[in-house]
C-alpha cells in the first residue's frame, strides 16, 4: 500500500495527515456520531459532498459535515426519504418510485399506487420505517452506466425517465437533480448490517448517512396528490411528506412549532373571527373581505396612505384590464404569459388581458406629457388590484392568491438621484413595516439570471451595485440570491420574521433601466437634452391580502388596538346597566374608537368569554357600583382587570394606546 497526504479542515484549523491508500473519510474524521458526511475538495478541484465511506485521495482537503448543518440536515432527510420508500415498497410491492428529495424542514417521496394513501397507511409505513432504522442497514454507493441502470431499474418507469433526463437543468427544480444530477449515475444499495445482503436499492446521487441506525428522529406528516415532475400534463402520483431531525427533542420542538402555526393559520382565524372568506362560487384564490376584515384592511390602507403622503408620493389609479399590446410592449407577454389569465377578445378580435401588474400603466402616466428634471424624483403610488393565474396546487388562502391588491409604487428619477432615492426608500419601507409590529429583518439581494434578462450587462451591474450599497447602509444582514431577479432588473427583498420565527418575504425594491427604454420614457434635463429616467419598482406589503394574512398569523388574531376591528366592548352585569354603557360608548365613538355594547341575553361571564374569543383588546364592565361612581371595571385582553376606573381615565387610556399603536 502507498501513502496519501490529506488535509483535514475543522472550522478555521487545518491538520495535515499521511494515511494509507484505502483510508475512508470516516476513519480520518473519527467516530463522532454528529459527523454524517464529508466535504472533499481534490487538489486543484471543487469541493463536493461525499459519503463517509469515500476513500480519500492524495491532496484531498477533507472537512466534516455535521448533521446540524444545512448540508447535514439535507443528507439526514434524504436518507430518511429512502427508508420511507423502502418501507412503502415492502408494504405495497406494486408501488412505483418517483423522486424523494429533501425539502425545507423535511422530505417527500412520490409513488405511483392504485389507491391513495390513507392515514392508517402512514402509520403502518412509519412503523415499518422504525423497523428498518433498527436493522442498521448500510447505505452503499456504486456507479453504474446508463445501460446497466436501465437494466437494473427496468421495473421502475419513472426512474427510467429520469435516466433519460440526466443533466437537464430544466428538470432540476422538480427534484430530479437529487436522483441523477449531471454526472455519472449511481445506485445506493441498502445492505443488511450482518450478512451484507441487498435489502433494497434506489437511483440516487447521494450522499447518504452511513447506516439507517444513524437516523435519530422522524415522523410522517401527510400525503397528497402531486403531478409527476410538477406538470399537470403528467400522471398524478401520491406524495408522502415527512420530517427528520438530529434528535427527538428537536423533532418535538418542530412538531410543537407546527401546532402553534396551525393555531395561527390565517384561513382558520379568518373564519373564526369572521374576517374574510374565499367562496367557491367566486373561485379559488379570490377572496371577499367581511365587515370586520374590511375594517382592518381599511385601517391598514389609510395609515399607509398617510405615510405615503408625508413622503411626497402622488396617488394614481389604473384600470383592471388593458389591450394585450401594452404587455407586448412591456415584455410581459414574452416573459410572464403563463402567469396571466387568458385573453378576452373584444372590439372585433382585439385581445384584452386582466392586468398582472401595474407598472406598464404607470409608465403611460409618466409619458402622458413632457417631464422636466425639476419634477424628479416622481413617486407614483397606487393600491392597484391585479390578477395572476396561479396553479391550483400553489394557491393558499390570502398568501398566494389569484386576485390581490398591491400597494404599488414606481419612482422615476435621474441616475444621479438613484443612490439617495434607494437609501431613503429602503428606510421608509423598513420603518413602515415596524409601525405594523414587525421588527426582525434581513435583506436579500437577487441578481441577474443569465438565461432570462433584458438590457445591457453594464446597466445590470450599476443597478445591482446601487441596491447593494443601499442595503448595506441599513446595518442588516444581507443575503445573496444569485440569479433570482426578475427579467427586467435586480431587486432587494425585505425578509421579516414573525412572532414564532417564520420568515416572510415582504417588501421588494427593483431597479429597472429596461422598461424606460421599452416605453421610450424621457425627461428634459437641465441642459435641455432629453434623458432616460431610472425606474424603481416598489411593493411595500407585497399585496394587501398577503400582508393582512402575515399580520393575522403574527398576532394570532389579537391585533394591536389600532388595527382591531372592535377596539372595546361594553359588558353590562345586568340589563339595567346597558344604557349607562351606551353613553360610555357614545363618548368613545366621538374619539374615533370602534366600540360595541353587548346587550345580548348572555350572562356576564359568557359575554367576557365571547369578547376574549373575538380578541377584543378592551372590555368595559359596569354594575351598580360602577354606575353610581361614573366608573367601569377595565379588563384587558390578557385577563388583567382594574376595578373602579373613572370613565374619563378609561377613555384616555384606550385613546392613548391606539394613537401610540400599543399592543395589549
Amino acid at each position: 500500500m502507498s501513502d496519501v497526504r490529506v488535509i483535514i479542515q475543522r472550522d478555521s484549523e487545518r491538520e495535515e495527515r499521511v494515511v494509507t491508500t484505502g483510508t475512508t473519510a470516516a476513519e480520518i474524521l473519527g467516530g463522532d456520531r454528529s459527523v454524517v458526511a464529508a466535504r472533499v475538495a481534490p487538489s486543484g478541484g471543487v469541493a463536493a459532498l461525499k459519503d463517509l465511506a469515500y476513500e480519500v485521495a492524495d491532496g484531498d482537503l477533507v472537512e466534516p459535515v455535521l448533521v446540524s448543518s444545512d448540508d447535514g440536515l439535507n443528507i439526514l432527510r434524504h436518507s430518511t426519504a429512502h427508508v420511507m420508500a423502502q418501507a412503502v415498497q415492502e408494504l405495497f410491492p406494486e408501488a412505483k418510485l418517483g423522486i424523494g428529495p429533501p425539502v425545507k424542514d423535511g422530505f417527500y417521496y412520490d409513488f405511483d399506487v392504485e389507491t391513495p394513501f390513507q392515514p392508517d397507511d402512514l402509520k403502518r409505513i412509519e412503523k415499518k420505517m422504525q423497523e428498518i432504522v433498527k436493522r442498521g442497514q448500510r447505505f452503499s454507493r456504486r456507479a453504474v452506466s446508463d445501460e446497466d441502470a436501465r437494466e437494473e431499474l427496468s421495473g421502475e418507469p419513472y426512474k427510467l425517465e429520469l435516466i433519460g433526463l440526466k443533466g437537464s437543468a430544466a428538470d432540476a427544480a422538480e427534484g430530479a437533480s437529487a436522483e441523477v444530477g449531471a454526472g455519472e449515475l449511481t445506485i445506493y444499495d441498502n445492505l443488511d448490517a450482518k450478512s451484507g445482503e441487498l435489502c433494497w436499492k434506489d437511483l440516487c446521487r447521494g450522499p447518504h448517512l452511513p447506516t439507517t441506525r444513524v437516523i435519530p428522529a422522524f415522523k410522517l406528516m401527510r400525503s397528497a396528490a402531486a403531478y409527476w415532475r410538477g406538470s399537470e400534463k403528467n400522471k398524478q402520483l401520491q406524495r408522502i411528506y415527512g420530517t427528520a431531525w438530529p434528535s427527538k427533542d428537536e423533532l418535538k420542538a418542530y412538531l410543537d412549532f407546527l401546532a402553534e402555526a396551525e393555531k395561527r393559520d390565517h384561513r382558520k382565524l379568518g373564519s373564526e373571527l369572521d374576517l374574510f372568506s374565499i367562496p367557491e362560487d367566486i373561485g379559488s384564490g379570490l377572496a371577499v373581505f367581511h365587515p370586520k376584515g374590511g375594517i382592518i384592511r381599511r385601517v391598514m390602507e389609510d395609515y399607509s396612505r398617510k405615510r405615503h403622503e408625508e413622503a411626497d408620493y402622488e396617488f394614481v389609479y389604473t384600470p383592471h384590464a388593458t389591450k394585450g399590446k401594452l404587455f407586448e410592449k412591456s415584455g410581459h407577454l414574452d416573459w410572464y404569459a403563463e402567469g396571466m389569465y387568458p385573453p378576452m377578445q373584444l372590439d372585433e378580435g382585439v385581445d384584452y388581458y386582466l392586468k398582472p401588474m401595474n407598472c406598464p400603466m404607470h409608465n403611460l402616466i409618466f409619458d402622458a406629457r413632457g417631464r422636466s428634471y425639476r419634477e424628479l424624483p416622481l413617486r407614483l403610488f397606487e393600491f392597484g388590484t391585479v390578477y395572476r393565474y396561479e396553479k391550483s396546487g400553489v394557491v393558499h388562502g390570502l398568501t398566494r392568491a389569484r386576485g390581490f391588491t398591491q400597494d404599488d409604487a414606481h419612482i422615476y428619477c435621474t441616475r444621479e438621484q438613484m443612490a439617495d432615492e434607494l437609501d431613503s426608500l429602503l428606510t421608509f419601507v423598513l420603518n413602515l413595516l415596524r409601525d405594523y409590529g414587525l421588527e426582525d429583518f434581513y435583506l436579500e439581494l437577487s441578481t441577474k439570471d443569465p438565461e432570462k434578462f433584458i438590457g445591457s450587462d453594464e446597466n445590470w451591474e450599476q443597478a445591482t451595485e446601487a441596491l447593494r450599497e443601499a442595503a448595506e447602509k441599513q446595518g442588516l444582514d444581507l443575503v445573496m440570491d444569485p440569479g433570482g431577479a426578475a427579467f427586467y432588473g435586480p431587486k432587494i427583498s425585505v425578509q421579516a420574521k414573525d412572532a414564532i420565527g417564520r420568515t416572510w418575504q415582504m417588501s421588494t425594491i427593483q431597479v429597472d433601466f429596461n422598461l424606460p427604454d421599452r416605453f421610450d420614457l424621457t425627461y428634459t434635463a437641465a441642459d435641455g437634452s432629453r434623458q432616460r429616467p431610472v425606474m424603481i419598482h416598489r411593493a411595500l406589503f407585497g399585496s394587501i391580502e398577503r400582508f393582512f394574512a402575515v399580520l393575522l398569523e403574527h398576532y394570532a388574531g389579537a391585533f394591536p388596538a389600532w388595527l382591531a376591528p372592535v377596539q372595546a366592548v361594553g359588558i353590562p352585569i345586568g340589563d339595567d346597566h346597558v344604557p349607562y354603557l351606551r353613553e360610555v360608548a357614545a363618548g368613545l365613538r366621538k374619539q374615533g374608537i370602534r366600540v360595541e355594547v353587548d346587550a345580548s341575553a348572555d350572562r356576564m361571564q359568557k359575554k367576557i368569554r365571547n369578547a376574549q374569543k373575538a380578541k377584543v383588546p378592551y372590555m368595559l364592565i359596569a354594575g351598580d357600583d360602577d354606575v353610581s361612581k361614573g366608573a367601569v371595571s377595565f379588563r384587558y385582553r390578557n385577563g388583567e382587570q382594574k376595578n373602579g376606573v373613572p370613565v374619563d381615565d378609561a377613555v384616555a387610556e384606550i385613546v392613548g394606546a391606539i394613537q401610540d399603536r400599543v399592543q395589549v
